[in-house]
């Protein structure tokens, strides 16, 4: 793969305030790529700025490290990789969870059954037909949701990604899932498939339904039909941390992503700056949170 336009964000909280561009080609580390030790091709860089390492667990970090001696590394973010080993059925998953926690995911269904009257209305997405009703759905969805207006993770909705989501279906390599109260869309999740593996691609769901955590109870509801397929072997939850992925995850793996540049004055200036603007709001959000002002800060950063 080329090397790409990467924008640098510079953010507080969930504002970006500015983004400096850099050429780089990704690594991607898949998570069986990361439970069998693999190493992914590494691209060709071309006339890039060097390579976005994503998801790289420390076995590999050293080795791409040893590989590229002199290049910079910045922009790192260490989180665990969490997963869902998918070996079982959805009763044993299920007992891994406290008791306590099994009669709260239970209440949550139970919850939005109840707000719609019957049974829970969860509807699954697999063939290219399918896939067309699901974006109809599910983007004008997407748009309201906190993931699209403060994460910029909606769900894509150019020509070509729902031409690559069409062509995912066409190859039974995707999953896809809406759930409905009195016939409205409240929350969707869309899972691609990597070998033998569900990927967690997106997640939204209606904020005016918040208080019934219909994301949750999507999550479990799909769980229990892919659990039933008897196919996949691993659900990963990709890069990044959350109370969300903590919950229902059976294991996890540290991992770091990080930008690799080539040994530029200008690079190095970018990657300092940074680090030091990272360090700042980092600092910042401690004193606001020791000095009582952190829901302050949060309301203005809104």
């Amino acid at each position: 793969m080329v090397a790409t336009p990467y924008p640098l964000p510079f953010t507080i909280g969930s504002r970006r305030l500015l983004a400096v561009e850099r050429e780089v080609a990704p690594i991607a580390f898949t998570l069986e790529d990361i439970l069998s030790g693999r190493l992914p091709g590494v691209p060709a860089m071309g006339h890039g700025e060097g390579y976005r390492v994503l998801s790289a667990p420390a076995h590999a970090e050293k080795r791409l490290r040893e590989a590229m001696p002199g290049f910079l590394i910045g922009a790192r973010e260490d989180y665990e990789r969490s997963y869902i080993a998918m070996s079982g059925s959805y009763d044993d998953y299920l007992a891994r969870f406290s008791g306590k926690t099994r009669s709260t995911l239970r209440r949550k269904r139970r919850k939005v059954e109840q707000a719609g009257g019957g049974d829970l209305d969860m509807r699954t997405y697999l063939t290219p037909a399918e896939m067309d009703e699901f974006l109809q759905l599910a983007i004008p969805l997407s748009r309201r949701t906190y993931q699209a207006r403060l994460l910029d993770a909606g769900l894509p909705d150019d020509k070509d990604a729902r031409a690559g989501m069409r062509e995912l279906a066409a190859d039974d390599q995707v999953r896809a899932y809406i759930l409905f109260l009195d016939q409205r869309p409240i929350a969707y999740l869309y899972l691609p498939v990597a070998g033998h593996t569900l990927v967690y691609a997106h997640l939204g769901y209606e904020p005016d339904y918040a208080e019934l955590s219909p994301g949750t109870v999507l999550q479990m509801a799909a769980l229990e039909r892919l659990f039933a397929e008897d196919r996949f072997q691993f659900f990963d939850f990709t890069e990044g941390d959350g109370a969300h992925k903590k919950l229902f995850r059976t294991g996890s793996v540290p991992c770091a992503s990080f930008l690799m540049l080539r040994p530029s004055w200008a690079n190095r200036a970018l990657l300092n700056a940074h680090g030091l603007f990272e360090a700042g709001v980092a600092g910042a959000k401690q004193l606001a949170e020791r000095s009582g002002f952190a829901a302050t800060l949060r309301k203005r950063l809104r």
